[in-house]
């Protein structure tokens, strides 16, 4: 198989990555044949996955328009994937000249591309590193180089909290995070869920199992289940909902019937 020269020599390019298919879904072309070949697998079962994609990108999107007009400048992105147009520290610093970014993300294809994307950006950084490790974050030289943590933060954590099995404590990670974050900050969330996908469970989980299969699983979690990840924040108006009713910018019953599987929700620390 060619290698691009994008591609780190450090991964293995024969195995499927999660943010790659992403990238796949949302019309990069940073991705592998390997990526596409499991990407069309999942869609078989979940044909309306680019349009779940498109989603999360625009709720997270109008969320970080919402931080900004809160008066928050520093936004930390965890799970940021790999970037596209329309990015994070794109609509920040457009909206707020200065605004300062940190991504985060465990893929080295994600990482060495947003610092391919942020050459020349002195407001924003990427860092390799794991959710499940939040010390490894929050004791970075670029949150510290970036963030200050006595003041507000929009925590950032799109369409990647499903990737965390329940061994592997999501909820500590999330609350060990939110504990170091100023009063007046955001939590800023989107979770897949079953409830909401046009389609019946047995045929969604035909797609949850090719992640099953390529060792990434995709943990459906409930409402409820999700709601959790917010205990200790006030819940930012329309509460947790489908991706399209957060905010929108259009009208919701144009949208597509896919767009609305999973949650979306922001948070406020007290």
């Amino acid at each position: 198989m060619e290698r691009p020269a994008w591609a780190p020599r450090s991964i293995d390019i024969s195995v499927p990555s999660v943010s790659r298919m992403y990238d796949h879904y949302l019309g990069g072309s940073h991705n592998f044949e390997v990526d596409r070949k499991a990407a069309r697998r999942a869609m078989e079962f979940m044909p309306g996955l680019p349009k779940i994609a498109q989603a999360n990108r625009a709720f997270m999107r109008r969320a970080v328009r919402y931080a900004v007009d809160q008066g928050i400048s520093q936004f930390l992105d965890i799970g940021s994937g790999i970037p596209t147009f329309g990015n994070v520290h794109e609509v920040a610093q457009a909206a707020r000249p200065g605004a300062r970014v940190v991504y985060v993300d465990h893929d080295p294809v994600a990482v060495a591309h947003s610092q391919a994307v942020l050459e020349g950006n002195d407001d924003a950084d990427v860092l390799a590193a794991d959710l499940r490790k939040p010390q490894d974050i929050l004791g970075s030289t670029q949150v510290e180089r970036l963030i200050d943590l006595n003041r507000p933060v929009a925590l950032l954590l799109v369409a990647i909290l499903h990737f965390v099995e329940d061994e592997d404590d999501p909820y500590g990670a999330v609350a060990e995070l939110g504990e170091a974050l100023a009063p007046g900050s955001l939590l800023v969330l989107t979770h897949a869920s079953y409830e909401g996908i046009p389609l019946p469970p047995e045929r969604a989980g035909g797609a949850v199992n090719v992640y099953e299969d390529i060792r990434n699983p995709l943990i459906m979690r409930s409402r409820e289940e999700i709601t959790r990840f917010f205990e200790g924040y006030d819940m930012v108006e329309p509460g947790l909902v489908a991706m399209p009713r957060w905010r929108p910018d259009t009208a919701p019953e144009d949208e597509d019937p896919y767009a609305f599987s999973g949650f979306a929700g922001v948070g406020r620390t007290a």
